[in-house]
């Protein structure tokens, strides 16, 4: 979505077209996005990619484009005015403007958009804010030599120190994470999360865009749902941070804060 978000928004406000040749199955999820009057899909046929291993051939044909051959795809690209979509992430020139236009663009199917009110709803109940906390631990074992990755009780003393920042309002915490535990580290806290769930990335995603504040470690993931759902959102960058509400600034574009601070490019 970032490497799309700049380009749609610059089509938007300048009443322009696009063409997306690259994609993958979660296409599905974003019907206006898909079906947009001012977005074209020109390799997009559902049944071709459902039947003959289509999809399985699709992605190795985006493989050998953009990786294998990247000299020969850097020269076509060039002569028919291609863009690479990840390179236009600092494109902010129209994000502000356009932003109504975007979220609706980027909204996903309804049924993702009311399992995700569902549970937001109903931590709403019994609490007067909720905090949505990005675990995300797996490939950061390893990624900057595990700067990243935090334990568990990391992340419950972290929501604790929250709980304390805000203390005298009820604090209910959705956990977003893509690895399965128990709830019950977290045994002090009032939390949710989702199960197995289909479209799990793209309902976490979208549940964590509708909640009040963000925590996690850097990464584009919750940095898109506090763009696109314009939520306060603090990066975890030691397992000692404390909490102000200073803390808190909602992302305008990719590498920048509303409060100015900006985002090194990892």
């Amino acid at each position: 979505m970032w490497s799309y978000v700049g380009s749609v928004a610059e089509c938007v406000a300048l009443n322009k077209k696009m063409a997306i040749l690259f994609f993958d199955e979660t296409i599905e999820n974003f019907p206006h996005f898909l079906h947009s009057q001012i977005i074209y899909f020109p390799l997009w046929n559902k049944w071709c990619l459902e039947h003959f291993n289509g999809w399985k051939i699709y992605k190795g044909l985006t493989w050998r484009i953009k990786f294998k051959y990247n000299k020969t795809w850097n020269s076509i690209s060039k002569m028919f005015g291609f863009t690479n979509g990840w390179q236009t992430r600092s494109d902010n020139r129209y994000l502000k403007q356009t932003l109504p236009e975007l979220k609706y663009i980027f909204q996903p199917k309804d049924e993702i958009l009311q399992k995700a009110k569902t549970i937001i709803e109903n931590l709403r109940k019994g609490s007067d804010m909720v905090i949505g906390v990005h675990i995300r631990r797996g490939d950061y074992a390893s990624w900057q030599n595990g700067r990243f990755y935090y334990e568990l009780e990391t992340y419950h003393q972290l929501m604790m120190r929250l709980k304390k920042l805000y203390e005298g309002r009820r604090i209910g915490f959705f956990i977003s994470s893509n690895e399965e535990f128990s709830l019950d580290i977290f045994d002090d806290c009032k939390c949710e999360r989702f199960g197995r769930e289909p479209s799990g990335a793209i309902l976490d995603l979208y549940t964590l865009a509708l909640c009040d504040r963000l925590i996690g470690p850097f990464s584009t993931y919750s940095r898109w749902a506090s763009f696109i759902g314009e939520v306060p959102l603090c990066f975890i960058e030691t397992k000692e941070q404390q909490f102000t509400e200073d803390s808190f600034s909602k992302i305008i574009d990719f590498f920048h804060f509303e409060n100015g601070n900006e985002i090194y490019d990892w």
